[in-house]
């Protein structure tokens, strides 16, 4: 793969990016319905700079959505689809949450190993700090795990990507920018056949350490 050249443009997404954004769900999910329009409205009416592409020569090439929550109004298996209100994004909680929640981050196939998807993540570092939130989390979907199912279990395989010793195309690359791994749950996505529904909560801590500082354990935190 080329490297990402000067010319791609990370920046805020605007209502005439849908279509475009539309073209490159299908080209990273083939089988899977994009984001509507509907939905990408939805997100710049509630939370404009939390929504980020990637632009080469006029193509979007990338992109990521975000919202912020308050981690006590949900747990550590909840479903993407409760975590992002049906994709809509009307939960967001800018008031009381402390958390920016990593709803979706996609780099146009042909693009990947570019260094596009690490400035999409820095983008939302950035936000993070920029905004006084604690941390950042998601759901890492475990891409790989069809692959070994028949001999090991979902936690099995997420400690071999800790260690090194397996390799899942979303999870390592999210542990090499600074996130650990919190929990390994079941039910995340439904219908997906390469993770058979099963994901990594990951974390990033904001070095600055937010609006209020962190007690100790991940799974106690507020926010």
């Amino acid at each position: 793969m080329t490297p990402a050249s000067a010319s791609v443009v990370i920046r805020l997404t605007r209502d005439t990016d849908f279509a475009n954004i539309a073209a490159l769900c299908r080209r990273v999910y083939p089988t899977a319905p994009p984001w509507s329009p509907h939905q990408l409205a939805s997100h710049l009416q509630v939370f404009p700079e939390g929504q980020f592409v990637a632009v080469e020569d006029s193509t979007i090439v990338g992109m990521a959505s975000s919202l912020i929550v308050l981690w006590d109004d949900y747990s550590m298996d909840t479903a993407w689809s409760e975590f992002t209100a049906r994709g809509l994004f009307t939960n967001h909680d800018p008031a009381a949450g402390r958390t920016l929640y990593g709803a979706e981050i996609m780099v146009d196939p042909a693009r990947q190993g570019a260094g596009i998807g690490s400035r999409l993540y820095e983008a939302r570092r950035e936000l993070c700090v920029r905004l006084g939130l604690r941390r950042i989390r998601a759901g890492a979907r475990l891409r790989g795990y069809h692959e070994v199912a028949g001999r090991m279990s979902p936690a099995e395989y997420v400690a071999a990507v800790e260690r090194g010793t397996l390799t899942d195309p979303t999870l390592s690359f999210q542990l090499r920018r600074g996130f650990r791994v919190l929990a390994v749950v079941s039910g995340y996505l439904q219908h997906d056949p390469e993770s058979l529904g099963y994901t990594a909560v990951i974390e990033w801590l904001n070095p600055a350490g937010g609006r209020q500082a962190a007690p100790p354990g991940p799974s106690t935190a507020r926010g």
